[in-house]
């Protein structure tokens, strides 16, 4: 982990449903609890191996309703459906700030390609 990607304040704004993470190298992200929540790094999400993905759907309206640290690397979050076995570590969360709008136009994709929905 480069040492520059160390969160210096992580806010749930839970009305938003919105994480924001602030990191030392000065970047800073929000992070919709949606997005989050369809990109955990959890194998219940990204399978096993490639193309075992699982294409996660109606998650518009999940909250984040705790989030516990893991070690100084990491957190995890335990979201409102249940789903609580994803540990994002700093350079996940930096990754997933960075590619956001990449990331989620993908989602939108694979939803759209799969006849899914976010409700």
């Amino acid at each position: 982990m480069s040492a520059e990607r160390v969160p210096t304040a992580i806010t749930l704004h839970q009305k938003s449903r919105v994480l924001e993470i602030a990191f030392s190298d000065g970047r800073s992200f929000r992070l919709p609890y949606e997005y989050l929540r369809v990109y955990s790094p959890s194998a219940e999400v990204r399978g096993h191996g490639p193309g075992q993905e699982v294409l996660q759907t109606g998650k518009r309206a999940v909250e984040i309703r705790t989030l516990e640290p893991v070690g100084s690397y990491a957190v995890q979050p335990a979201f409102s459906d249940g789903h609580s076995t994803g540990i994002y570590s700093w350079d996940y969360l930096y990754e997933l700030g960075e590619n956001q709008e990449k990331f989620w136009a993908d989602y939108l994709q694979r939803l759209e390609k799969a006849g899914a929905a976010r409700d």
